[in-house]
């Protein structure tokens, strides 16, 4: 049965779905972008800002699930520019050490119009 995932440390979903959600022995995080869950605010505006909240984001996440980046197993990444690439690759290499499956791909746009936008299956 999915047990519905929610921490204070996350930014609110911005529509009908939930931060994150738990089934069997995966956890199926919500994409990620970079609101401040403090203040309910994008904050940074260069790639590199905005990569380190989605991080975080994504690491209060998988906490408040009972597991961590380091058990990802497959990420799907979104940039608003695929020129950010290598900077963005820098930080989520930072946090992704065990180096899970990933696709990363270039959007049009993004919710909030932030630079991007990251989600993660996790063994718990």
């Amino acid at each position: 049965m999915a047990e519905v995932i929610y921490t204070k440390n996350a930014p609110d979903a911005i529509g009908p779905y939930s931060q994150a959600i738990k089934t069997g022995n995966l956890v199926f995080t919500s994409g990620q972008i970079a609101i401040d869950p403090s203040t309910g605010n994008v904050e940074a505006d260069t790639i590199e800002g905005q990569t380190e909240q989605v991080m975080k984001n994504l690491k209060a996440l998988l906490e408040a699930a009972g597991t961590s980046l380091e058990k990802a197993v497959k990420t799907v990444c979104f940039l608003a520019d695929m020129n950010d690439f290598a900077a963005f690759n820098a930080i989520y290499g930072q946090y992704f050490t065990g180096k899970p499956a990933r696709s990363c791909v270039a959007v049009k746009t993004l919710p909030k119009n932030v630079l991007c936008e990251v989600e993660v299956i996790a063994e718990v």
